[in-house]
């Protein structure tokens, strides 16, 4: 075992770079590894594993994130709040859908008045209800 000393050439001066910053990824693709590994999903996991699912986590993060900040614009705050995360996923289609069974502490529900509720219009309504009778 003679070369393991010094690296020939330039791979000794190298610096280490994340598996994020290769990937070009936020998320912590490290972690994410040590918690697939750590949790038993399989007995192996492959190098790909943890990249795609960071960025997959990634991806949702940005996008309630982007959500959520066109509904703290709404309301005219800057922070975004619990309220602020509930309004945006509720009002979008899939994300309500991939958390439907979610609840976000201190959400909130959505504002909803039922049309049952609703005051009758005068004149043009009258004629329709009565026609429906028959």
């Amino acid at each position: 075992m003679a070369g393991r000393g010094k690296a020939i050439g330039s791979a000794a001066a190298k610096k280490a770079t994340s598996r994020s910053s290769k990937a070009g990824l936020q998320f912590a693709v490290g972690r994410i590894a040590r918690f697939l590994k750590a949790g038993k999903y399989a007995e192996r996991v492959g190098a790909g594993a943890p990249v795609y699912l960071a960025a997959v986590l990634e991806y949702l993060a940005a996008e309630v994130l982007e959500l959520a900040g066109n509904a703290a614009r709404d309301n005219k705050k800057t922070r975004i709040v619990p309220r602020h995360i509930q309004l945006a996923v509720r009002n979008d289609e899939e994300l309500s859908r991939l958390l439907g069974a979610v609840t976000i502490a201190n959400g909130g529900v959505m504002p909803n008045i039922h049309n049952l509720l609703l005051p009758k219009k005068a004149g043009g309504s009258a004629k329709a209800a009565a026609g429906d009778e028959d």
